[in-house]
């Protein structure tokens, strides 16, 4: 009689090593958040939630604002709902966890809960570089061609770009999350940031990333550049367009309707090309987090005060809203 144990054993092994996804020997990860100094996590717990208040407040306004007033039933606004939807989806995604953290020794988050969080933060991130270049698209249309704005910028054409945007979006966090999932954790689960992102995770496999990384580098130029190159295409017809107005008044007014959204898009790309441009090394790592904070928190809370206290229109339906409900 043939003894096939040891032929087993060899398989089994073999098996595993080329099939490591299924039997990750971490079940679950520690973040390690944004600083291990006792006397910051109360101060910064506070300084936290008071921008993730002001965030859920500010993006819920302007959703309500936008979708209450037939004032502001406009492409530009009808975009702006949807980046303040993803900006509060993007903040809810990561603030809260990050917020435990402050107020617990050990930050842990399950594997399926990390990766939960890994999913929807790229799905968002995605989301709002695509509609920021898609509201610099419709300045242009505003701006370059104002006779034909209303049929270019149709209803039809402002869902089509949206649902493309959250189509995009969904695919392409799929796929990354898909391939994170195929990596083996085994030893170390500390999570050298406070929420599940791409790069400190890789880090921690012990299996091959290369896959993972040339993944991360084709997506990453591809939701960079069509973004970049749509913004920077826009601005360059807008500005053309600006010059050749000869009234002050008229050049000021044009610039004053780009003006909110050229802030909003300095911040976010400003904020993430400092996170993922940069040598990787855990110096650079934590100095990472704080650029992190900036489009994670940060953004996510200006978006609404910039496109909202800086527009007389959004300040006039408001404005109509609170007389309509004190008459009442």
């Amino acid at each position: 009689m043939v003894d096939n144990s040891g032929s087993t054993k060899i398989y089994e092994l073999f098996r595993a090593e080329m099939d490591p996804g299924n039997h990750s020997s971490v079940t679950e990860f520690i973040l390690a958040g944004l600083t291990e100094k006792p006397e910051l996590q109360i101060p910064l717990l506070v300084f936290f939630l008071g921008i993730y208040l002001v965030t859920v407040v500010g993006n819920l306004g302007i959703i309500t604002l936008t979708g209450l007033s037939s004032h502001l039933h406009t492409p530009m606004y009808y975009f702006l709902r949807n980046l303040s939807f993803i900006d509060l989806c993007q903040s809810t995604v990561i603030t809260p966890k990050m917020l435990v953290n402050f107020v617990t020794e050990q930050n842990i988050i399950s594997y399926p809960e990390c990766m939960t969080q890994l999913y929807f933060f790229i799905a968002f991130i995605i989301a709002e570089c695509y509609m920021l270049a898609v509201m610099a698209y419709d300045r242009y249309v505003a701006i370059c061609n104002p006779l034909l704005y209303n049929v270019i910028m149709s209803y039809y054409r402002c869902f089509q770009l949206t649902v493309t945007v959250y189509i995009l979006c969904i695919i392409e966090s799929a796929i990354h999350t898909g391939f994170m999932f195929r990596l083996y954790f085994c030893k170390a689960n500390v999570v050298n940031h406070y929420f599940c992102d791409v790069v400190p995770l890789l880090e921690l496999s012990c299996s091959s990333i290369s896959m993972n990384e040339l993944l991360a580098l084709i997506f990453s130029a591809f939701n960079v550049l069509i973004p970049v190159l749509t913004i920077l295409a826009s601005y360059i017809f807008i500005l053309s367009t600006i010059l050749q107005i000869h009234s002050t008044e008229g050049r000021s007014k044009a610039f004053s309707t780009c003006s909110s959204h050229i802030s909003a898009v300095a911040v976010f790309y400003g904020s993430a090309a400092f996170m993922y441009l940069k040598p990787s090394s855990v110096s650079s790592m934590d100095q990472g987090k704080v650029s992190s904070v900036f489009y994670t928190c940060i953004v996510p809370m200006l978006n609404p005060l910039i496109y909202s206290l800086r527009n007389k229109d959004a300040k006039f339906a408001l404005k109509k809203i609170l007389d309509s409900g004190k008459c009442r």
